[in-house]
């Protein structure tokens, strides 16, 4: 390991094996607890090199690793490509490395330690927040989510989201880092995760929690892997006849599930009519198709009942980079000769919706949205007490992507307060409540079928709900304020260095 550490080539191996280790904390291998202690191989390594410079490139190097290791099951899409644009993401832990050694190298006394403690996870928030956005990639594979069935941690979420659950992680990897350098930081490491433990028994003894008002009966159709538009309708329509007499509220379909312009086939309309007079419930069905009025494809939610199209429609915002459109297509259009990258951009929708179905409001996401903590937040707000995701995932139908995706619900259900019944063409389907808590058992890949869940509504909100983005804005604060300190000390350092110069040497007699 010492000659690993002499050597340049060796740091690289390290810094790139430390960063891809905390990915093993997101499903499918779940193991949560990692998050705790992941980052602190990676951080060991970076307080140990030679120079701020090297400890840059260690951060740039495990970033790098770490982005790959989290989105892997894109390879067969990209190739080669991913491996560019992680590299490039990987930039923005180059100044988290540079943090870790400026706070942490040496023996820390309190007053470093003190300042590690907030410095390091603020900076690890300003790459979260750099990369969350959506012509970057978006906020998948945030180190908070990590956290999606840890009770705790999805309290800490509905006060300061999914960013405030990401910054006491990398606090308490700071504090078990800091174990290990010496004495001098020992003491204050145990007082901090001493604090950490009690503010979380604080949070989940006094923060407000929705109150629960009853519930409502929706059904997931999971249509299942299927070879055509024609045979995913039909599938569909064969799972929804089941839902007859089971006094559901609303049928949900995936993402994709309807290959066609409903506006112009009127058949399929009555067919999906007819099924919502069967089942008594409306229908939220997802159009994938160009359309009739205008060019382009959309991604749409569209709400159906008994009488045809209601209206309530939907068209999806955010879309996933190369997988629904390429950035600039006139230069990085060649992505779709080495992957299965878009070879159309799909067309975006320009405001978010509200529906409603047995007299609840709804907010429908579609697919990659759910990622974004701002989009859930804003349709609770604007009055949604269901939010209900309607995706896709069977290009990475036997990788870590639908496990990945469905835990996300869990976090944007504990951040607003509200129920999220994330809805997918061909698994994983589920279920979490209004505490992020899950509701009945996840809908595997395996699976082709018509669920009914009693999802419980809640009433209130939650303090993210009303405060925002406020870990983010402080953890910006802290970097200003700390790069104020470090400008002024590096001033007087070199003012210093300038009146030495100018002092004239003693003559010689």
């Amino acid at each position: 390991m010492r000659s690993m550490l002499a050597s340049r080539w060796g740091r690289a191996v390290l810094a790139l094996l430390a960063g891809a280790l905390p990915a093993l904390a997101f499903p499918a291998p779940s193991l949560w607890w990692l998050a705790y202690v992941g980052l602190v191989p990676w951080m060991l390594l970076l307080r140990a090199a030679p120079t701020g410079r090297a400890a840059a490139v260690a951060g740039w190097l495990g970033g790098t690793a770490f982005m790959i290791a989290v989105h892997h099951w894109l390879l067969p899409d990209l190739h080669i490509f991913l491996l560019l644009l992680a590299a490039l993401l990987g930039l923005l832990w180059a100044p988290w490395g540079w943090f870790v050694r400026r706070t942490l190298s040496g023996r820390p006394g309190p007053g470093r330690f003190a300042a590690a403690l907030v410095v390091i996870p603020s900076g690890w928030l300003l790459a979260e927040l750099v990369r969350s956005w959506e012509y970057l990639g978006g906020p998948w594979g945030l180190l908070g989510a990590s956290q999606w069935e840890v009770g705790p941690a999805l309290r800490m979420a509905s006060v300061g989201g999914v960013w405030l659950v990401s910054f006491l992680l990398v606090a308490v990897n700071v504090a078990v880092t800091a174990l290990a350098t010496g004495p001098r930081a020992r003491l204050g490491a145990v007082v901090a995760l001493l604090a950490t433990a009690v503010l979380t028994g604080s949070v989940w003894a006094w923060a407000p929690r929705p109150e629960r008002s009853g519930d409502m009966r929706i059904a997931v159709v999971q249509i299942g892997e299927t070879d055509s538009a024609r045979e995913r309708f039909d599938q569909g329509e064969r799972l929804t006849r089941e839902l007859a007499g089971r006094h559901v509220d609303l049928v949900v379909w995936g993402e994709s599930s309807v290959g066609y312009d409903l506006r112009t086939h009127p058949a399929l309309v009555q067919r999906l009519s007819r099924l919502s007079k069967l089942t008594g419930a409306p229908m939220l069905v997802n159009v994938d198709s160009r359309r009739s009025d205008g060019p382009g494809i959309f991604k749409s939610s569209v709400l159906v009942d008994g009488d045809g199209l209601t209206g309530q429609r939907y068209d999806k915002m955010r879309l996933v980079p190369f997988g629904e459109y390429v950035p600039a297509r006139s230069v990085l259009g060649w992505a779709t000769s080495v992957g299965r990258a878009a070879g159309e951009d799909r067309r975006r929708g320009t405001e978010p919706v509200v529906m409603h179905a047995g007299g609840v409001r709804f907010g429908p996401l579609v697919c990659f949205e759910t990622a974004f903590p701002d989009m859930s937040r804003h349709l609770a707000a604007e009055g949604a007490r269901v939010l209900v995701a309607q995706s896709a995932t069977s290009s990475f139908q036997h990788s870590w992507a639908p496990e990945q995706h469905a835990s996300l619900a869990a976090l944007r259900a504990a951040e607003t307060g509200r129920p999220m019944v994330h809805a997918t063409l061909t698994g994983v389907s589920a279920v979490h409540g209004p505490d992020g808590e899950r509701v009945g058992a996840w809908l595997g890949t395996e699976r082709s079928t018509a669920k009914v869940t009693d999802v419980p509504l809640a009433t209130g909100t939650t303090l993210y709900a009303r405060a925002g983005d406020w870990t983010l804005r402080l953890a910006l604060t802290v970097l200003v304020a700390f790069g104020g300190v470090e400008g002024t000390r590096a001033l007087r350092a070199r003012r210093s260095n300038q009146r030495r110069l100018s002092v004239p040497a003693p003559a010689r007699r």
